[in-house]
């Protein structure tokens, strides 16, 4: 018996999009270090869970990223610099199952996080204007999205200003305040 694979391409179709200056793709195995890179980061996950994640996090999260697309028809992308081919980050939408109050549910939830090099730049902005244009395009017609935002995280908080979602509560999420915004 052979354990491994050496087609490291995903088995099923997740869009690509493109963007003046990115490129919105399938993640593959080959992002695993550039994402380990990112998640590891304190500057990227100050307002993201409080803590660098350990590599077995990050691979749990590209497995999630597939699944979501594999049983959802939606999830997220690998951002990729257009003129460089540099990893960027990730974007896209995701059904958590949190336990939250207000509830999420039946709103898919926006989400987005970058390399410590990309930030400040418009990326964010540019790669959720897209996904959110994907959304409204394959999404029912009707169908909220969401995010939540640390309430100190100001950059987040513009982005999702920017793209049309406006807060509707503050709560806290695993002890930790939050602000809930749907568009």
């Amino acid at each position: 018996m052979r354990l491994g694979m050496t087609d490291r391409s995903i088995p099923f179709d997740i869009p690509t999009i493109e963007t003046d200056r990115l490129i919105l793709r399938a993640h593959t195995l080959d992002d695993f270090e550039d994402c380990a890179a990112m998640w590891g980061d304190e500057t990227v996950t100050r307002h993201i869970g409080g803590r660098p994640f350990a590599p077995g996090d990050v691979w749990a999260r590209l497995l999630r990223y597939t699944g979501h697309w594999a049983h959802l028809g939606y999830g997220f992308w690998a951002i990729e610099d257009r003129e460089s081919g540099k990893f960027a980050g990730e974007c896209g939408f995701a059904d958590f199952k949190r336990d939250l109050v207000p509830s999420l549910d039946g709103m898919p939830e926006i989400g987005w996080a970058l390399a410590v090099w990309a930030q400040g730049r418009g990326v964010a902005t540019e790669a959720i204007r897209a996904a959110v244009e994907w959304g409204d395009a394959h999404f029912d017609a009707g169908t909220r999205t969401s995010c939540m935002i640390d309430p100190d995280n100001l950059a987040s908080i513009r982005v999702a200003e920017k793209c049309g979602y406006e807060e509707f509560a503050r709560t806290e999420y695993r002890g930790t305040p939050t602000i809930l915004y749907r568009r």
